[in-house]
């Protein structure tokens, strides 16, 4: 696989969370700040300072630790990974809120997973996501039905991206959380597909209008 083909590892995080918006940021470069944005960085200012250090019951805890895997074309890196007294890696990442399962959450610690499987040989069956405001952990098992979500989703955000073409808007309620919103208009593009569709319908007289 040629290198500009390899996916971040953040795009299978955004691409689970709403395709529209991982195309506007991986395919269109758009961005913008918000106050979830900002909080995110916040809680990540310590993880990106790479570093090793030693850590509790004899784990080595590596920060900004650089992740790739050849087999499926992607590239990024890990907010903390915890090396176990046996060499096997934990990763870790840290997410701005409150402890609560997010299934985008789950897709990139997986994905971070089966890199750290290729790059070190040993397998990775658990994983935690770090939630900031709960100062809480919530592991994950690393399972074969995430494995598998992860290989589609990766499918996926290649093909759109090679598209170059935008998905439709979700507008529903993670809109308003999202710091694209202006850019995307969801609401704006909804409202104009409504009406079309409704203008279709009102000149087909299978319609029975």
């Amino acid at each position: 696989m040629e290198q500009d083909e390899y996916i971040p590892l953040s795009a299978l995080e955004h691409w689970s969370y709403c395709p529209r918006q991982c195309c506007l940021i991986h395919a269109e470069q758009a961005f913008a700040e918000n106050i979830h944005t900002l909080r995110g960085q916040a809680v990540h200012a310590r993880t990106d300072v790479p570093g090793v250090e030693g850590g509790y019951d004899g784990r080595r805890i590596a920060r900004a630790v650089p992740l790739w895997s050849d087999g499926l074309g992607l590239v990024g890196k890990s907010d903390v990974v915890e090396f176990l007294p046996d060499g096997t890696p934990y990763p870790v990442e840290y997410k701005h809120g409150k402890k609560r399962e997010k299934r985008h959450d789950d897709i990139q610690l997986a994905a971070q997973a089966i890199c750290l499987e290729e790059m070190t040989g040993k397998a990775v069956p658990h994983g935690a996501i770090y939630h900031a405001s709960s100062r809480r952990r919530r592991e994950v098992a690393i399972t074969v039905e995430l494995r598998e979500a992860v290989a589609t989703c990766v499918a996926e955000v290649r093909a759109a991206l090679r598209e170059w073409a935008l998905p439709p808007p979700l507008n529903d309620r993670r809109c308003r959380e999202c710091s694209l919103i202006e850019l995307c208009q969801p609401a704006v593009l909804a409202e104009r597909e409504k009406r079309r569709l409704l203008a279709g319908s009102l000149f087909d007289p299978k319609a029975g209008i």
